[in-house]
């Protein structure tokens, strides 16, 4: 089998630690997306540093250079390129496939969540009442 499992050794040390077999920038994305909850929840009896303006400030800086987030992936595939020969063409129908899912989930949950969102306000599918485009009352 070509897939290529980390040892417990080459794990991050979180994961390694708690016998997790999940990378660590996900472990790091779960950990930043439970402390926004409890900065909303326990705005009050948090230290300043997170109350304050400086975690915005911190990810607006992350936001501006997140294209060099992508350079250890790059370097990734420049090391691999001999797999990338000899599955591009799967790895390119698989992209493409996977893409084209991601866009029609998209458009899926958008549409039934404008349907549930509209019969909750009540005013149906599309917010129209059966006039005619840009008629009112005359």
């Amino acid at each position: 089998e070509d897939a290529q499992r980390l040892e417990p050794e080459e794990r991050p040390q979180l994961a390694r630690g708690l016998g997790l077999p999940v990378p660590g920038p996900v472990i790091g994305m779960v950990v930043m997306l439970l402390l926004l909850f409890a900065r909303d929840r326990f705005r009050a009896r948090l230290p300043q540093a997170f109350a304050s303006e400086a975690l915005p400030n911190a990810g607006k800086g992350l936001l501006a250079h997140l294209s060099l987030l992508f350079v250890p992936a790059g370097v990734g595939v420049v090391q691999r390129l001999d797999l990338l020969g000899a599955h591009g063409l799967a790895l390119l129908v698989t992209l493409v496939v996977s893409t084209a899912a991601a866009m029609l989930a998209t458009v899926g949950t958008f549409v039934v969540m404008a349907r549930l969102l509209g019969a909750r306000d009540g005013s149906g599918d599309n917010g129209s009442d059966g006039e005619a485009a840009g008629g009112g009352a005359p």
